[in-house]
């Protein structure tokens, strides 16, 4: 089976390339190669278009170690830019947390609203963006009025007001609204920093913008709606809030702060399930161990485990595709082969006449590594991958090299958690492990 050429950007290739090499999930050009879970994709695109419908979702997208849980989340990341919904994301970390005490909840609203992107500024840094575009229709809405530009900015946001915190953040992008009409920088960047929750006290804030409260832990996912709400009135259908690596819940020692941040997780869900909320969906990317150990996991509080409880009736090769979680398949023989292709296609630029190796080279590369690690390279193919690009890097830079004099020296070794990873563009949800390198 073979593949037909498409000429491929220079950047896509390079950067595609760069980041498989390193072992991290590339932010351009994901659509070369992307390949199988087509059933999930549509799930997650069921979800986009009901979030853009004032609806909400949330999905647990669960995967061992390289299984391309990562992958997954910056593709469906995309379809949701193209969809016209704004798209918040982050990784948890010992410093960002969705619950805490010591600021880590404040700081992962922070790093979301600091990552929020839209079509037009899809790397990020489009909340302001996102301001000017409220505003200016507000203007139009003024000037056909005849009311002032403060006041039209004011009735817009009606609906905010209502909300937990809401009068604060209408008074907020008030502020906004006033220091871009009189053209200070200052009051802008204020304001800026307020809905970025970058405000650690609130008697600073109070100064700067003359409101009582401030984005803190305590307010961690109420200022996550408010913004989902602001975005909708701005134009947009909605936001998508996509959050990685939360195994780094399931290693916090404190039981009683796991506790904590599942039940915050709860609150969420609920809200989902219940639709109490609307215009905003979440993704949550985590490990087998984070949603199935009972004594850590997400398992181990029953109200999750109950609702997060696989369909009884799923099995046998049935699947539901309506649930919460959602569980990365195994890649399949041919739906690896066709991204072996794929990759052979990125490195030549698109340009068949390029390719480095022929489609026999590609079987034999799968047979080897099937031959040394067995079937877990379909499982979590990390490794693999990284393995065959830097093979198609030596031909490349080593004309009349035979690929078959160095198929036999490349070691596919596992990794720290005890199984091969070889997926599409890494996840980075162990820092810890080791990607395979060529033993030449």
């Amino acid at each position: 089976m073979t593949t037909k050429a498409s000429p491929i950007k220079p950047r896509d290739r390079d950067t595609i390339i760069s980041a498989l090499r390193a072992g991290v999930v590339p932010r351009l050009g994901l659509q070369h190669v992307q390949v199988g879970r087509q059933r999930e994709i549509e799930a997650l695109i069921r979800d986009i278009e009901r979030i853009g419908e004032g609806g909400s979702s949330i999905r647990f997208v669960i995967g061992s170690y390289g299984a391309g849980k990562t992958f997954f989340l910056f593709l469906v990341r995309q379809i949701a830019l193209q969809s016209k919904l704004a798209v918040c994301q982050a990784d948890l970390a010992p410093d960002r947390r969705i619950h805490a005490t010591g600021g880590q909840a404040r700081s992962l609203y922070a790093e979301l609203a600091r990552s929020l992107a839209t079509r037009t500024a899809p790397d990020g840094g489009a909340l302001r963006n996102i301001l000017e575009s409220y505003i200016q229709k507000a203007t139009e809405r003024a000037s056909k009025s005849g009311v002032p530009v403060e006041t039209a900015v004011r009735e817009g946001l009606g609906d905010i007001r209502e909300m937990v915190a809401g009068y604060d953040f209408a008074t907020v992008v008030a502020a906004y609204a006033r220091g871009y009409e009189d053209g200070n920088t200052t009051l802008q960047d204020n304001a800026l920093r307020w809905l970025r929750g970058e405000y650690s006290t609130r008697t600073e804030a109070k100064a700067d913008l003359g409101v009582r409260t401030i984005i803190d832990d305590g307010s961690f996912y109420d200022g996550l709606r408010l913004l989902a709400r602001f975005v909708r009135i701005a134009g947009f259908g909605g936001m998508l809030v996509c959050l990685d690596e939360l195994v780094n819940l399931y290693k916090l020692q404190s039981s009683q702060a796991r506790k904590q941040n599942y039940e915050q997780i709860l609150r969420i869900l609920n809200d989902v399930l219940q639709g109490t909320t609307e215009g905003i969906g979440f993704i949550l990317g985590g490990t087998p161990e984070f949603l199935l150990d009972t004594r850590r996991g997400l398992y181990s509080y029953e109200a999750l485990q109950s609702r997060l409880a696989e369909n009884s009736f799923a099995g046998n090769g049935l699947a539901d595709y309506s649930g919460p979680v959602v569980n990365l398949p195994s890649l399949t023989p041919e739906e690896l082969y066709h991204l072996l292709e794929r990759l052979r296609d990125v490195f030549a630029g698109g340009v068949q006449e390029k390719w480095l190796v022929p489609d026999d080279a590609l079987t034999a590369f799968m047979d080897h590594c099937s031959n040394k690690i067995g079937d877990a390279y379909f499982r979590t193919p990390r490794n693999t991958v990284k393995a065959f690009v830097d093979l198609l890097a030596i031909l490349d830079q080593n004309p009349g090299t035979k690929w078959q004099e160095l198929l036999g020296q490349v070691d596919i070794s596992e990794d720290s958690q005890g199984s091969s990873d070889l997926d599409v563009a890494a996840d980075s949800d162990d820092p810890d492990d080791e990607l395979a390198t060529l033993s030449l």
